[in-house]
């Protein structure tokens, strides 16, 4: 089947390559000519594993291109996948321009029989609203179905090759028949393809990271009580997570969520829920429980130095919002950076992926390490804020030479208070009482 996909950003580079890698002829179109030169030469401006791989193989077997010129891949394609991006207006409602503006230039170009699939996170009625415009441009019906991705950084080439299923909003059985038809070898383990109406596809996105999010907060604002109680955050997840109707999923306690889905997403919930006369109290809560989570490690650090941070030389390890990307959209560690400068201290940075990026954004206002340990010499104190593997098991003994002051401030819970007690450090985790080597 020959697929147009607009954008080029994860969700439209990982969904061109994997249609691509089922036999499918994809051309992925984007406006940035610097990026489509790039891919053309198999190079990836993004970090995710496994794709680079892919992009490469289907680029050589001929199944893959990339162009700028949208009418022309619109004008060959029977499914056109708009997967441009939605950014937030100041009021947390969804800036639709760069759809508008590929559903104005593709109208000229658009085949009588083609799809327009909506992969782009949108609220509720965009379907039918774009439907309406084509219809105005084209003097004709056009299809527009809705296909939301449901796709994690750091593992989305194989969320998209072995989904837990497939979610498509359309209005016509013979829309339901093409995307069915093109999604049967991802679904080969049986996973179901959800067939339902726009708006609910629309609507299906939204309450699905809303709800992780909310889980996230929740544990989240749990480990804060439990940190003031004496209770153990570890203990208590264990205690209701084998309960079979809560489950683990999502109830890892941190310094709060980031990337570009979750704190956008529930922001976008929740302006659509007022457009509509309804007041979003747990989504709000939701995103005010994660604003404030993210200065967690600001407000012990204030508490172990006494309110002085000015000249303390803090290392931080974990840069990207999440382990397996280099995605810093609303990552955590940009607030703590932020605090830790305003407060006049020193930061000594280290990420296995994120580096580049954050570089660009802090210049030589940051030190930057080589590796995981090039960061703590002489530091007054670690904070750890991604949960990269190479950061479970460090040499605590050497850490400790390293550093001017064995203290870390764990923004993941990655270690036994027992065993860092024992390498003499103090240690502050989230939800569980702080650990002093002489306590």
């Amino acid at each position: 089947m020959k697929i147009c996909v607009v954008g080029t950003g994860y969700v439209g580079l990982v969904t061109g390559t994997c249609l691509a890698e089922t036999g499918n002829d994809v051309t992925c179109v984007d406006c940035d000519r610097q990026k489509i030169d790039m891919l053309c030469r198999g190079a990836i401006p993004i970090y995710e594993p496994g794709l680079a791989e892919l992009v490469r193989r289907n680029l050589a077997a001929g199944r893959l291109q990339f162009t700028s010129d949208l009418g022309s891949a619109a004008a060959a394609s029977r499914l056109i996948f708009l997967a441009v991006g939605t950014p937030p207006a100041d009021d947390g409602s969804v800036d639709l321009s760069a759809v508008w503006s590929v559903v104005d230039q593709l109208t000229p170009r658009l085949a009588p029989d083609a799809i327009v699939v909506l992969k782009s996170t949108v609220p509720v009625g965009t379907n039918r609203a774009v439907a309406a415009r084509l219809a105005e441009l084209t003097g004709r019906p056009c299809d527009v179905a809705s296909n939301p991705e449901f796709l994690k950084e750091g593992t989305a080439v194989d969320d998209f090759m072995k989904p837990d299923r497939v979610v498509v909003g359309a209005r016509r059985e013979e829309v339901f028949e093409v995307l069915a038809d093109l999604y049967q070898p991802y679904l080969r383990t049986d996973k179901p393809l959800l067939r339902m109406s726009p708006e609910s596809a629309e609507m299906t996105k939204y309450a699905a990271n809303a709800l992780l999010s909310t889980k996230i907060s929740f544990i989240n604002e749990i480990a804060n009580i439990c940190q003031r109680t004496g209770a153990d955050i570890n203990e208590v997840r264990r205690g209701i997570g084998h309960d079979s109707r809560i489950g683990f999923a999502f109830l890892f306690p941190g310094v709060g969520y980031g990337g570009s889905c979750f704190p956008k997403d529930v922001r976008a919930l929740a302006a659509v829920a007022r457009q509509h006369g309804i007041q979003p109290r747990i989504l709000d809560a939701v995103h005010e429980v994660n604003v404030r989570q993210k200065m967690i490690l600001v407000e012990q650090m204030q508490e172990h130095f006494g309110g002085q941070l000015a000249g303390k030389t803090i290392a931080v390890w974990g840069l990207s919002f999440k382990p397996g990307t280099d995605d810093i959209r609303e990552a955590p560690s940009l607030v703590l950076i932020d605090a830790l400068l305003a407060a006049g201290a020193m930061v000594r940075v280290y990420d296995p992926e994120a580096m580049t990026n954050v570089r660009r954004i802090y210049g030589e206002r940051l030190s930057y390490g080589q590796g995981r340990d090039d960061v703590l010499a002489g530091a007054d104190a670690l904070a750890i804020v991604t949960e990269w593997k190479q950061f479970v098991h460090p040499d605590f003994h050497r850490m400790r030479r390293l550093m001017r002051t064995p203290v870390i401030f764990d923004g993941r819970n990655l270690y036994s208070p027992a065993r860092i007690k024992e390498a003499g450090f103090t240690y502050y985790s989230v939800g569980r009482q702080v650990v002093r080597p002489d306590g």
